[in-house]
């Protein structure tokens, strides 16, 4: 496949929503945790091919608002595997020159994770390829009100007027505050919904979605978004030259 031979029509920005973890376990026999182990070498894979790529920016739904109602025992496994993620991959990030960062409520994630989130944050910082980041303890209706809030205080602190507020405004209380809005969204597993994902900014996203359980996506299978997204015609409401 030419991907190379199309660069001017690569997304900058892909966003993926993970999914199908757990039923790549169960449909195997193992605990759900094994998936979400497994998953790690597509993150691993995935990562390194959207660098070599080219590509600006890969923001990966990793932990959910909602993941938290999982059983404590799945929660606190998870947890530990970020943790050792967020430790094991370094190497390779530095090696592929990303630049590496997290969106959410990431207070609320245990200290150590926070600990490792900053180590792999502060290290990349000056890397000057792609951009990773992890969506964790996530929820874009969440992110939507806490920057309704911000928003809010500002005016009754008198720092802004209602009548200045418009979309890029908005956009600079968000958490991906100064991230450009992803080209396209992936969906593995087949789910066909949002769940709750980057709702502000997929608003012109292209969404690409496979029957492919995350711990199988391979680059095969990014190539096939890729392919797709290039034979799309993006208008962003307006009409098209044959229209």
């Amino acid at each position: 496949m030419e991907i190379k031979k199309k660069l001017d029509k690569l997304p900058k920005h892909i966003a993926i929503i993970m999914d199908g973890n757990g039923r790549w376990a169960k449909r195997r026999g193992f605990k759900r945790i094994r998936g979400h182990e497994e998953a790690v070498k597509s993150v691993r894979e995935i990562t390194e091919e959207c660098a070599r790529l080219g590509l600006k920016q890969l923001t990966l739904y990793s932990f959910s608002t909602e993941n938290w109602k999982r059983p404590k025992s799945e929660v606190g496994a998870l947890m530990r595997l970020l943790g050792h993620y967020l430790v094991a991959e370094r190497e390779n990030i530095m090696k592929n020159n990303i630049r590496f960062t997290a969106i959410g409520q990431l207070k609320v994630l245990p200290e150590n994770v926070q600990k490792e989130l900053e180590i792999s944050r502060g290290k990349s910082e000056n890397n000057s390829g792609l951009t990773v980041c992890l969506a964790l303890s996530y929820g874009g209706r969440d992110e939507i009100v806490r920057a309704s809030r911000l928003l809010a205080e500002d005016v009754t602190q008198g720092r802004l007027k209602p009548e200045d507020i418009n979309e890029e405004v908005f956009a600079s209380r968000l958490y991906t505050q100064g991230m450009s809005d992803p080209d396209l969204l992936i969906r593995t597993a087949g789910e066909l919904r949002i769940s709750n994902f980057l709702l502000w900014q997929i608003s012109y996203a292209e969404i690409w979605v496979t029957p492919v359980l995350w711990p199988d996506f391979r680059k095969e299978h990014l190539y096939e978004a890729l392919e797709a997204y290039a034979q799309r015609e993006r208008r962003f409401g307006a009409l098209s030259d044959l229209s």
